[in-house]
């Protein structure tokens, strides 16, 4: 923030026309057939970078490539299979694009699952939340990492990782003894610690990237947050027509008094592209309880999102899927 009122502040007023040239970048972003994905891929693609939407179902894929290019329709995207949800999955595709040699200049690992009602699991058995958003975002880097790397050389900007957190994280707290949540399952008490777990898995791969060695010090870790935006994830689940119906009215609300799905996207686009952003830094709207945007800067960070018990839950995440991450 700049100082004694003078000059402006980080983000202020930040839009996603003042997002710098991506012609030449190629960019992985998770869950981009809908909602805040979506509009990231969008915007990517209007500045020129070549963008892989990564779903998990082709004709949904298929079906945001057709709009992404109606809308821009010089756009340079493709879509990708990847489901999260499935180790196997994520390893497979992270072989497939290892194998064309390309450089990968942004990972947005935005993609996840909003407390469902019933416990689900992954096709790993691990709780869908923790296994999705924390897990499989986990391995997807680990797997991506070397074509981060091959973007980090002779390039002059640094590639990025962008992980998507939520303001739930304050409310998170983990649970070593019970991270599946076999034991008691509560939908927003999982999903809370999931973003938690996200945000500190970030910061610790900011870490352990500064503390590497050249090239692999260059790649940036950055976390986002939308505030609450009106995304899928609020009508996507096992619920009844009713409760179809308020869930569909209540993000309408969301997104006339908080954020539609677009400028829910701004603060990972800054996250993303903008040459203001931190190394491990986290960023997020500043309106109303970073609720709601206009402004993108600094977000707040609870204190057991700085606890070292993320070296921890590093550990805990390489034991669980088998893959190992710096």
């Amino acid at each position: 923030m700049s100082g004694d009122g003078e000059g402006k502040a980080i983000g202020d007023g930040w839009t996603a026309a003042e997002i710098p040239s991506q012609v030449g970048r190629r960019a992985l972003i998770t869950g981009a057939n809908s909602g805040i994905g979506y509009h990231a891929a969008l915007e990517l693609a209007r500045k020129g970078a070549h963008v892989l939407l990564a779903c998990r179902d082709k004709a949904r894929g298929d079906t945001a490539l057709i709009r992404l290019r109606a809308e821009v329709p010089a756009a340079s995207a493709e879509v990708v299979l990847l489901d999260l949800a499935s180790l196997e999955s994520v390893c497979a595709f992270g072989a497939a694009e290892l194998a064309l040699g390309e450089p990968l200049d942004l990972l947005i690992n935005n993609a996840g699952v909003m407390a469902p009602k019933k416990r689900l699991e992954t096709k790993d058995g691990f709780e869908i939340q923790f296994g999705t958003n924390v897990l499989g975002h986990f391995v997807l880097t680990a797997v991506l990492l070397p074509a981060l790397v091959r973007a980090a050389v002779g390039h002059p900007l640094r590639p990025r990782v962008v992980t998507l957190a939520s303001i739930a994280h304050k409310q998170g707290r983990l649970n070593f003894d019970d991270l599946q949540s076999a034991k008691n399952y509560g939908p927003m008490v999982a999903y809370r610690q999931s973003k938690l777990a996200d945000l500190m898995l970030a910061f610790e791969l900011g870490r352990r990237l500064r503390a590497a060695v050249p090239p692999i010090s260059v790649v940036m870790s950055v976390a986002a947050h939308p505030g609450v935006a009106n995304t899928n994830l609020f009508q996507v689940g096992e619920f009844s027509a009713a409760e179809r119906v308020v869930r569909r009215g209540f993000g309408v609300a969301i997104g006339v008094l908080l954020n539609s799905e677009a400028e829910g996207a701004v603060p990972t686009l800054f996250a993303a592209t903008s040459p203001d952003v931190v190394d491990g830094g986290y960023y997020g709207p500043q309106g109303l309880l970073e609720m709601r945007g206009g402004d993108v800067g600094p977000a707040k960070v609870a204190p057991q999102a700085l606890d070292q018990a993320a070296a921890r839950l590093w550990s805990e995440c390489e034991r669980l899927t088998g893959i190992s991450l710096l």
